[in-house]
C-alpha cells in the first residue's frame, strides 16, 4: 500500500473541506496585494482630510479595509468590480441609515439592515461582502453617524467607494497582469481545431486535388467531423481542471509553443475568469484574462518544470 500517496489524498481532502487554496499564488502577488491595501487606505485617508477636513477622515468606513481585500487580493473577481463596490456599499448605507431611523430596536435594526442589503445587492447584481459592514455601521456607528442621516451615503460611504476603486484602477495598472476593472484585461483569441473549421466543401475541394475516391456521404462526414471534435476536445483540459497556480501547455512545437501559468481565477462556473501570464515560448512575459472554458481549450495538458525542461505535470507527479 502507497502509504505516502495514502496520507497525501487525505490531507488533500481535508484542505479542500477546510477551503484551503491548495496553489496558493506567489509571494509577489501576496506583497502586491499587502502594498496595494495599504497605499489605497492611506492615500483614501489623505484624500478625505483634504475634502472632509479631520473629521471627515475620521468617519472612512471600516468596512472599505474589507473593500481592500478584495480589490488587491482578488482585482479580477466578480466582487470586486467597480459597480459591486460602489452599488454595494451605496445600497448597503441606504438600507442601514433607513433601519436606525425607523426601528427602534438596535438589534432588530441591525438585523433587518443586513439581511435587506444582502437582498438589495443581490436585486443590484452589486453583491460586496462589506456593504454589509456598512449597513451595519449605519446602525451601530453611534450618535456621530446617526446625525448624518441620509448625508452618510454621500459622505464619507460614496466618496470611500469612489476613492477606493480609482486606487484599485491607479495601484494596479503598474502590473500587466494586474488590470482592473476585469473587463480591462487582454483576452486571448482561441484559435479553433482543424476539425471544428472544417466543412464539407473543404473536404470535396481537398479530395479534388489529391485526385482520390473516398465513399462517404454527407451524413457520414459530418458524422465523422463530430467525432474528430470529440477527440479534439479530449486532448484539451476540461474548464473545471483548470486550477490557480498552475502550469499549461497549448502543446504544439515551434515557434507557436508556449506555457502559461494561471496567476489568479475565478472559482466556480466554466464563464469564470482566469488570469495568465505566459512563462516560456511565444508571448513570454505577456498576460491576459479569458474565461475558463476558453483557456481550457487553448491548454492542451498541465506541465511542470523538470531541470531544463518542461514536461507533462503527470510525469512528474503520478497518481498513487
Amino acid at each position: 500500500m502507497n502509504t505516502k500517496g495514502a496520507t497525501g489524498r487525505y490531507s488533500a481532502a481535508v484542505l479542500r473541506v477546510l477551503g484551503i487554496e491548495l496553489a496558493p499564488v506567489g509571494h509577489a502577488e501576496r506583497l502586491i496585494s499587502a502594498a496595494g491595501g495599504f497605499l489605497a487606505i492611506y492615500g483614501m485617508l489623505l484624500l478625505e482630510r483634504g475634502l472632509l477636513g479631520d473629521l471627515g477622515a475620521a468617519l472612512m468606513v471600516a468596512s472599505m479595509g474589507a473593500s481592500a481585500v478584495l480589490l488587491f487580493a482578488v482585482p479580477h473577481g466578480a466582487l470586486s468590480q467597480p459597480w459591486a463596490v460602489l452599488g454595494g456599499h451605496v445600497v448597503s448605507a441606504i438600507v442601514g441609515v433607513t433601519a436606525a431611523r425607523f426601528i427602534q430596536d438596535p438589534m432588530l435594526a441591525a438585523g433587518v439592515a443586513v439581511g435587506v442589503a444582502i437582498g438589495g445587492m443581490h436585486y443590484l447584481r452589486a453583491i460586496h461582502p462589506p456593504g454589509g459592514a456598512t449597513a451595519l455601521t449605519a446602525v451601530a456607528g453611534g450618535a456621530q453617524v446617526h446625525q448624518l442621516g441620509y448625508g452618510f451615503v454621500v459622505a464619507p460611504v460614496l466618496i470611500n467607494a469612489a476613492i477606493m476603486v480609482a486606487m484599485a484602477v491607479a495601484i494596479n495598472a503598474a502590473f500587466s497582469w494586474r488590470r482592473y476593472p476585469a473587463a480591462w484585461g487582454r483576452r486571448i483569441d482561441v484559435e479553433p481545431t482543424p476539425a471544428q473549421a472544417l466543412t464539407h466543401a473543404d473536404f470535396v475541394a481537398a479530395l479534388s486535388q489529391i485526385g482520390t475516391f473516398v465513399d462517404i456521404s454527407e451524413d457520414e462526414f459530418l458524422r465523422l467531423q463530430r467525432l474528430m471534435q470529440e477527440a479534439a476536445a479530449r486532448r484539451h483540459l476540461q474548464p473545471e481542471e483548470v486550477r490557480l497556480g498552475a502550469y499549461y501547455s497549448n502543446g504544439v512545437t515551434g515557434e507557436g509553443w508556449s506555457v502559461r501559468r494561471i496567476v489568479d481565477a475565478d472559482q466556480g462556473s466554466p464563464d469564470g475568469r482566469v488570469i495568465w501570464r505566459a512563462v516560456a515560448g511565444r508571448d513570454r512575459h505577456e498576460s491576459g484574462v479569458t474565461t475558463r472554458a476558453e483557456f481550457a481549450a487553448w491548454a492542451k495538458c498541465e506541465v511542470a518544470r523538470v531541470a531544463n525542461a518542461w514536461v507533462n505535470a503527470p510525469l512528474v507527479n503520478p497518481p498513487a
